[in-house]
């Protein structure tokens, strides 16, 4: 039996690293590059089990996993295979001693009891590695596919306010109680064995908007934010930071995004980074995905529709780490200068990049401060 412990010790809050990761999209084909490059995701398990084991030698914190149910259309039909996050987590915490690893869920998608259960199930499996992201929903056609309609946007997160409410309930009350709210009534409520973690896991959310802030500051650790730049990562880091401070009276860490391409020179990377953006790009399937967030997005977002795509195709609206070794870590450091504790991270070719960042880049950041080893 696993001894309860502060969560402090799970592997994303422990670590004493300035500038925390985590590999970002891999249960889900394609990862974050909308191209069909032949060496990008397949989204097979043993792919999955080598990307998460080489990324706990490199001393990555976290593995995160997108939270999807079909593609994106188009030649590459983005994303269309992939796992679903809590067995895929469970998985890779059986094959894996270190790592955390993170289960991404749209919270209309999973009643609060069975999840409650199933989050302490996997910490137990992982023995205190587990981390939940939770996604208040955006995407209309899948959580359509579950027969619920999309509520609007900041019911959305009254909704997740009940329901990880509940789950908090079920992770640190002893014995039978009732809950009653405004969406979940549970009766006779009941959950054992509690989490590894005392009181419960690591929680994260990706709160952009003033409501998503505010769920992000009063219940999570973590804040995941989405931006197109550098500087307004930071301020949004800055704004969410305050708001846990000031108004929740705690701390929450914030983490970025970014896409890696890193070769010997910079003319090189910007050249494979074109290749599979402009010549193997879906663009298609990133028209379809705009299309979601922004009606009509072509004529909406006018001049700056192309450049949008680009990104998206290229990381997934993540910011560029494009060119030499030295220039990647030059933009790491930026993001923790800016304030962020951390960043999500991709590449086309997980396994390769996973390499080059245990050989190259892992010990340039350690020598820039960013990481301890």
């Amino acid at each position: 039996m696993s001894a309860r412990r502060p969560r402090s010790s799970n592997p994303l809050l422990g670590s004493p690293n300035r500038l925390k990761l985590g590999v970002f999209g891999v249960n889900v084909s394609n990862g974050c590059a909308m191209t069909d490059m032949p060496e990008s995701l397949k989204a097979e398990w043993k792919e999955s089990v080598a990307i998460a084991q080489a990324a706990e030698a490199a001393g990555i914190e976290a593995m995160i996993p997108v939270a999807r149910w079909r593609g994106m259309g188009g030649s590459v039909n983005f994303n269309h295979r992939n796992f679903e996050t809590f067995s895929w987590a469970a998985g890779l915490a059986a094959v894996t001693e270190k790592i955390a690893v993170f289960a991404t869920f749209h919270v209309p998608t999973v009643h609060p009891v069975r999840a409650a259960k199933e989050v302490a199930t996997i910490d137990h499996i992982s023995d205190g590695r587990f981390c939940l992201n939770m996604v208040a929903g955006w995407n209309d056609i899948e959580i359509g596919m579950f027969g619920v309609p999309q509520k609007e946007h900041d019911e959305r997160y009254e909704y997740a306010e009940d329901w990880v409410s509940v789950c908090k309930d079920l992770w640190t009350k002893s014995g039978d109680f009732d809950y009653s709210g405004k969406y979940f009534n549970v009766p006779n409520a009941y959950s054992e064995p509690k989490p590894v973690q005392d009181p419960f896991p690591v929680l994260m959310s990706a709160g952009n908007s003033e409501r998503g802030q505010h769920f992000a500051a009063k219940h999570c650790d973590v804040n995941f934010v989405v931006a197109p730049d550098i500087e307004t990562c930071g301020q949004i880091a800055a704004q969410v930071k305050k708001l846990a401070r000031e108004t929740y009276g705690r701390d929450i860490m914030v983490f970025g995004q970014g896409y890696i391409v890193c070769r010997d020179t910079e003319e090189e990377a910007v050249a494979y980074r074109d290749k599979y953006v402009r010549d193997k790009g879906d663009w298609q399937g990133v028209r379809n995905l705009l299309d979601t967030l922004v009606p009509n997005s072509q004529s909406a977002l006018g001049d700056g529709w192309e450049s949008m795509a680009a990104n998206l195709i290229a990381g997934y609206g993540a910011i560029p780490l494009v060119g030499t070794a030295d220039q990647v870590v030059a933009g790491m450091k930026q993001f923790a200068d800016a304030g962020l504790d951390g960043i999500s991270i991709s590449w086309v070719d997980y396994l390769a990049g996973l390499d080059q960042f245990n050989k190259v880049l892992r010990p340039k950041l350690v020598a820039a401060g960013l990481r301890a080893s």
